[in-house]
């Protein structure tokens, strides 16, 4: 394939990003709802490519849609390539703070959102024990769907896709990508009604009723007065476009996690994996490791890093590019006729993801956190549901001027949160666990962890000590 089929395949997604931010800013519905613009360039790129009006449209697009057969095979790679620069970005520029105040802060949203994954795991695994593979004949590591899909969102799903093509499971991607789908939009759509829901009935403090959303919100335009610098000059472009070099630091960061990859791979060969014929790391996706490189690249910076040179809002927008050109790639390429035949199975774990998500935030929201539960756990029902991102963005809807810890106990749990789950080590890990010592070993052992972190959210941050803001 040539750089130039690769180059057009790149130009016309980022098109589609522009023409999905158009159509938000022309449609009042899509406003309302706070659809992110690379999921509405997503579907419409996915609508005018094979899997629809090329199917409908004659010999003649029959092919790719609109699009050649190869640019929509560029975009289904580009999703595994780009969640790499994502998790790397996760961690570098961000200045760690002490355990005590990460714990302090953060640590009912830790409690809640380890119970939530640990949840998807015994409920998606149940499902697959019991329905999914007996009754419809699916892989057991459908098991792991729900997690990987709903918390770790379209980048984990796209990071898998070796993963599942390595165990045999191939549809796995298409399933896991759709129902990351669904969870944005379930997540983005049930937000605003519980958000509605929550001014109401008076569950809110910061947010006196829905009309309070903000016009800038509601377009995702920041009005000239009110806009900030997205980050600041390191470096000088004489000798380095700042923007170049922080792009170097995600390099750095994603070739570090791929030799740890690479030597953890090497060293199961030479040890239990040949002893015992138990191979795990071959199926562990780069991901997780380029944000365990990220870890340490930052590590290094805090403490050999005199001038300064990192700007966590330019790794961050780097970042965010990443992830927009990720969704929208991953849903343009998306297989309709995988989840066509895999219809029932899809529903039922749709389903169960997304009813698991608002039953756990309602109903464990107000046992784990002491003060502002709808503020604080809006945000884990958000990232529940596919991304971290929607969590923020429902937060700041109901807190739009900050004044309870709602983000910055959210920002504390991603340290201790994303290195494992949603998209870290152990959701990298459970489809080789599921596929090695088999389904129910692993439930049991997530049974075991959801209780745990379940009893500790209810009889200890439910009852630790509030040292929040209080509102104005």
């Amino acid at each position: 394939m040539s750089l130039e089929v690769i180059g057009m395949a790149i130009v016309i997604i980022a098109i589609m990003l522009v023409i999905g931010k158009w159509i938000r800013l022309k449609v009042p519905l899509f406003q309302s709802l706070f659809l992110p613009s690379s999921l509405i360039g997503g579907f419409l790129a996915l609508l005018i490519g094979p899997e629809v009006i090329g199917r409908f449209g004659g010999d003649f697009l029959s092919d790719g849609g609109l699009f050649t057969a190869s640019i929509v095979d560029i975009w289904g790679e580009l999703p595994g390539l780009l969640i790499n620069v994502v998790f790397a970005s996760l961690f570098i520029g961000f200045v760690l703070p002490k355990p005590k105040e990460i714990w302090q802060t953060g640590g009912p949203q830790i409690a809640l959102g380890y119970t939530m994954s640990w949840a998807h795991y015994v409920i998606g695994l149940l499902l697959a024990i019991t329905i999914l593979t007996p009754l419809f004949g699916l892989n057991p590591a459908a098991g792991a769907l729900i997690e990987i899909s709903f918390v770790g969102g379209h980048g984990t799903a796209a990071g898998l896709s070796g993963t599942f093509e390595d165990i045999g499971f191939e549809e796995g991607y298409d399933l896991a990508i759709g129902l990351a789908t669904i969870g944005m939009l379930s997540g983005v759509i049930i937000g605003m009604v519980l958000v509605n829901w929550a001014a109401r009935r008076g569950k809110t403090t910061t947010l006196d009723h829905p009309k309070d959303i903000s016009v800038d919100q509601k377009s995702g335009v920041i009005e000239e007065q009110n806009r900030e610098a997205s980050g600041v000059q390191t470096t000088s472009p004489v000798s380095i476009e700042p923007f170049a070099l922080h792009v170097g630091f995600i390099a750095v960061a994603i070739f570090i996690g791929y030799l740890i990859l690479e030597a953890f791979v090497w060293l199961e060969e030479v040890t239990y994996g040949q002893t015992f014929n138990i191979y795990l790391f071959e199926y562990v996706p780069l991901f997780p490791m380029a944000m365990i490189g990220g870890i340490l690249l930052q590590v290094f910076l805090a403490k050999f890093d005199k001038r300064k040179l990192v700007d966590r809002k330019t790794i961050s927008r780097i970042q965010g590019l990443a992830l927009d050109l990720l969704i929208i790639s991953a849903i343009a390429s998306l297989s309709l006729t995988v989840i066509g035949d895999h219809i029932v199975p899809f529903i039922l774990l749709a389903l169960a993801g997304i009813i698991s998500n608002i039953v756990f935030f309602l109903w464990l929201g107000p046992k784990m956190i002491p003060t502002y539960w709808f503020e604080r756990g809006i945000g884990d029902f958000g990232q529940g549901m596919g991304v971290a991102a929607t969590g923020i963005m429902l937060m700041r809807i109901v807190d739009p001027e900050n004044k309870t810890p709602a983000l910055d106990a959210f920002g504390y749990k991603q340290i201790l949160f994303e290195p494992m789950v949603g998209g870290g080590l152990v959701t990298a890990a459970a489809i080789p666990f599921i596929i090695q010592f088999g389904s129910v070993p692993v439930l049991i052992a997530a049974l075991i962890l959801m209780i745990a972190f379940w009893c500790l959210g209810v009889f200890h941050t439910g009852k630790m000590k509030p040292s929040d803001k209080k509102p104005d």
